[in-house]
């Protein structure tokens, strides 16, 4: 998450400068309007939809509340088929609306969900698909929706990964009835904290709006059982200082990415992601897979080595969610049911990346692999 005494993080914030923040804040409290839709969150919300080319978008507090929203709002029910091979606030979106999580298995090319093992899984009590964009990855969207028109079922993407992302000039978030944004600091573009919803639909953005401001649609009037996940103005203020240079950033850590390329291209039993044809990625993650027989070394014998340097790389996704206690007796969470993504979770392994990272630093790290 930081840098400190020489310490290497998988991810790092983006900060905007101090100086024009500042003025942000003065600006903020002396207005006194700290939260519930004021002048910053309405101007950060319009930004983003220009930035990314939507039509509607509503900020929550963090991408996880965002997740529960969006279910809610689609009043999603019974079982919901999704991906093991992400982080758990995927799946824990679902507990909390007391929806049945259906694990599918990943394809090994892009490790996200993979479309054709999904109608195996359908029953009549499924709803909807939750994939995820892994990585920034984009899934097999058109697969996707296929499956959904065939069976009535809704599309909500975990998007938490792919802020900024296109496929042949497309935004990524434009696919499916929902994508969630997350904004945390560990993502490549950050609020702190915080998140958006995606929708097309302006019907769908006003329900999101009263759901997130505990479900009032005016002063005396609670439509719904909604819930606290406004965006304050402070985080929206920061949020649009962000998106000023979010550019520069992307450009960062493309050079960062094709420099690790570079210098682990000819390493044996060292796996990395190409780009993709036609997508624009924002190169927020740098997973590699390590296949211990050619390499020499176990997955997790090189995440100790490197923390020995003080490299923290993360096992991105390491365990499944199928493995934790909430969700491991469930019958889709079966081994057997998963074989692509337990093989990739036991090899997975995401290097640091982030704006501003020395390219001699990545050398480093990269030596440090090359000596086994």
């Amino acid at each position: 998450m930081k840098k400190e005494e020489n310490k290497i993080y998988v991810t790092r914030p983006s900060m905007p400068p101090l100086d024009i923040f500042v003025d942000k804040l003065k600006d903020i409290w002396e207005s006194r309007w700290l939260t519930n839709n004021g002048k910053y969150h309405q101007e950060f919300e319009q930004a983003l939809c220009n930035y990314l080319n939507v039509d509607y978008c509503s900020l929550v507090s963090n991408g996880t509340l965002g997740l529960v929203l969006a279910l809610q709002a689609l009043r999603i029910t019974g079982e919901v088929i999704t991906t093991p091979f992400s982080f758990v606030a995927t799946t824990h979106a679902l507990h909390w609306n007391g929806i049945r999580p259906i694990f599918c298995d990943i394809d090994e090319k892009t490790l996200n969900i993979d479309p054709e093992k999904i109608e195996a899984l359908i029953t009549p009590t499924t709803t909807a698909i939750l994939p995820v964009h892994v990585y920034g990855h984009p899934c097999d969207t058109a697969a996707i929706a296929h499956i959904a028109d065939k069976y009535g079922l809704r599309v909500i993407y975990d998007a938490a990964h792919a802020f900024g992302v296109t496929v042949n000039g497309t935004p990524l978030v434009q696919y499916g009835d929902m994508s969630i944004l997350s904004f945390h600091a560990t993502k490549v573009f950050n609020t702190v904290e915080g998140g958006a919803i995606i929708v097309n639909d302006p019907k769908l953005k006003t329900r999101i709006d009263f759901l997130k401001n505990f479900g009032f649609a005016d002063e005396t009037t609670v439509v719904a059982p909604g819930i606290n996940a406004k965006m304050n103005e402070l985080i929206a203020a920061f949020g649009i200082l962000q998106l000023e240079y979010f550019e520069k950033v992307l450009q960062s850590n493309k050079e960062i990415s094709n420099h690790y390329r570079n210098q682990l291209r000819d390493i044996d039993g060292i796996f990395f992601f190409q780009d993709f044809d036609g997508v624009k990625h924002n190169y927020s993650y740098f997973p590699i897979l390590i296949n211990a027989k050619k390499y020499g070394l176990e997955r997790d014998a090189l995440y100790e080595k490197l923390k020995l340097n003080n490299i923290f790389a993360r096992r991105y996704f390491y365990p499944l969610i199928s493995h934790f206690p909430t969700y491991s007796g469930l019958p889709s969470a079966s081994s057997a049911n998963l074989p692509v993504a337990e093989i990739i979770s036991k090899q997975i392994l995401c290097l640091p990346i982030y704006e501003g990272l020395a390219l001699d630093i990545v050398d480093r790290i990269c030596e440090i692999i090359r000596r086994k």
